[in-house]
């Protein structure tokens, strides 16, 4: 009788790819070259390859590299001061002026006609201007605040939302088919309208302000939480599970004992997640009306003061720098 071979004489290294990997792989491809020709990525490339090597000099003057030269050279340098006509200021004092500010007096010749000789004459026009070196700067400062105010509000929100909407839509602690069912459903409408639609219609039922912001952000958060938190809830270890029930533990007792202790590690990494993307958002949907400092960044750009955009944007870059490097501390703290 014949020996059976032995495990390692019939091992074979298993294939990387077969005929299947291989077809899905030039399917995927013609789609791609589809999609990307009706999208006019192929221009896309050959526009800005033609800026990269006008940029070195390689190559004759690019359309795209002249509209970001000329882009970059108005947003720079920032505006950090700011100059207001003393004559719409109310009750302006001159002996009390703001810290770091001072008068400055511009005189302009204007030409008016004489009703009497008929003739064009030369007037010298003086108005007084208060210049605070650090005006628009705080300015800034303060519609920054509002924004990090509308991001952390929207992102408290979504929690208390988005938590309730887990409970009814995890498999493991809702019985019921049918709420977790409409809870599903609620948490898939919330996810499928962008910050910015929906904060279109409720700066028309709220006005403009930060209240449409922090709704606007709350919602579509609470649709993401909804769905993790859940997903978090029913991947958690059963045997735990397991043991209260075969004790009588309640729904409640099971949540706070097995589930929770279990799931709230990825809970506050999650929840700080959003923080971090709500505030990013909170500047994006300031440019429809919802406060922060998009609504100034928009404001702005209107009037076409691209150095109080550029400051705007530089702020922006540094306060979510600074709340990244925060939020990875808290999240490698908690986790």
């Amino acid at each position: 009788m014949n020996a059976s071979p032995s495990p390692a004489a019939t091992w074979h290294f298993p294939r990387p790819y077969g005929l299947k990997t291989v077809a899905v792989a030039i399917a995927a491809f013609l789609l791609l070259c589809f999609t990307g020709q009706r999208i006019e990525m192929d221009r896309m490339v050959a526009m800005t390859g033609a800026a990269a090597l006008s940029t070195v000099g390689a190559a004759p003057d690019s359309e795209v590299a002249k509209g970001i030269g000329g882009l970059a050279s108005k947003l720079w340098p920032p505006q950090i001061s700011e100059r207001t006509e003393v004559s719409r200021i109310e009750n302006f004092d001159p002996a009390k002026l703001p810290l770091f500010s001072y008068v400055e007096t511009v005189e302009t010749q204007v030409q008016t006609l004489n009703p009497e000789t008929l003739q064009m004459e030369t007037h010298v026009e003086r108005s007084e201007y208060l210049v605070e070196r650090f005006g628009y700067l705080r300015h800034v400062f303060a519609r920054m605040i509002e924004t990090l105010e509308i991001a952390l509000w929207g992102t408290i929100l979504a929690v208390l939302m988005g938590f309730p909407l887990a409970l009814l839509g995890a498999r493991n602690f809702m019985p019921w088919r049918p709420l977790r069912a409409v809870a599903g459903a609620v948490v898939s409408l919330l996810r499928s309208i962008p910050e910015m639609i929906s904060a279109l219609f409720l700066v028309l039922a709220y006005g403009f302000g930060p209240i449409a912001g922090v709704l606007a952000l709350a919602l579509h958060a609470a649709g993401f939480l909804g769905k993790f938190y859940a997903e978090d809830m029913e991947n958690a270890d059963p045997r735990p599970q397991e043991a209260l029930i075969a004790i009588g533990a309640t729904q409640l007792k099971l949540l706070r004992h097995a589930i929770l202790p279990q799931v709230i590690p990825q809970y506050i990494a999650y929840t700080l997640y959003i923080l971090d993307r709500n505030m990013r958002m909170a500047t994006i949907i300031g440019l429809v009306g919802a406060g922060g400092i998009g609504q100034e960044l928009k404001g702005r750009y209107d009037m076409y003061d691209y150095g109080h955009v550029g400051t705007i944007l530089v702020t922006i870059f540094l306060v979510v720098l600074l709340l990244d490097r925060l939020s990875a501390r808290l999240r490698r703290a908690a986790l």
